[in-house]
């Protein structure tokens, strides 16, 4: 956990300081949002499992008419699994299973505005696991970030859809899904004895609300592209 601090640290220091040395080119970003997520592999089905999605962002627009954007992000995500009832009658206690997994993230994309304002972007993230509780049949199991049995990095791949709600604010749909297995585990059927094996993995859509700070306004670009010969 120490590591993954340090190093969302680092990387906050450095989009701050670009903001601050680069203000005119750099624009600054707080997102505040929940994420829906399951985990592919834990036989358990649905996106039940809700969590915050919140943090900080940089924005560099480059190109022609700066329609591409590089962003950078450093952000808090919450995901998991969740099923209240098993699938079959039990007198087992309830929850079924609840898996909560708490990541520090660093994702990286890049984006297109188009002439109407929608941002179309793909990127990928890396998150270092802070915690982990796992809960089923109504018993906690015994998860650490150090000893598992849950992958430490989590490495994603994302998409996303951005449009401007109101000025400066922004409304975000992004998913992602985990490009290597969180965790590999072993299933045994109770009834019969037979036994399998599954990797599981990270998949998750969130919606987030993304305030930009010092993005010019529609009214003044609409300006300036007015002045232009």
């Amino acid at each position: 956990m120490r590591l993954s601090i340090r190093i969302i640290l680092i990387v906050t220091i450095i989009i701050f300081s670009f903001l601050n040395t680069e203000a005119q080119i750099i624009k600054g970003a707080a997102i505040l949002g929940f994420n829906a997520s399951q985990v592919d592999g834990d036989e358990v089905y649905g996106f039940h499992k809700y969590g915050f999605n919140v943090g900080a962002s940089a924005i560099l627009p480059f190109g022609k008419e700066k329609r591409w954007n590089l962003v950078i992000e450093t952000i808090f995500n919450q995901k998991g699994a969740y099923e209240k009832e098993s699938p079959s009658i039990d007198t087992l206690a309830t929850p079924y299973y609840n898996l909560r997994l708490n990541y520090m993230e660093v994702p990286v994309l890049l984006n297109y505005v188009d002439k109407n304002g929608l941002t179309f972007g793909l990127g990928f993230s890396w998150g270092r696991l802070v915690s982990v509780k796992e809960i089923e049949h109504g018993k906690e199991i015994s998860s650490t970030t150090i000893t598992g049995p849950y992958n430490r990095n989590d490495f994603n791949f994302l998409a996303e859809l951005r449009f401007r709600l109101y000025k400066q604010l922004k409304f975000n749909l992004r998913y992602a899904y985990t490009i290597t297995p969180i965790r590999t585990r072993t299933f045994v059927n109770p009834t019969t004895g037979v036994s399998w094996e599954r990797t599981q993995y990270n998949n998750l859509f969130s919606i987030r609300l993304i305030y930009v700070f010092n993005e010019p306004s529609q009214d003044s670009e609409a300006k300036k592209r007015f002045k232009q010969p």
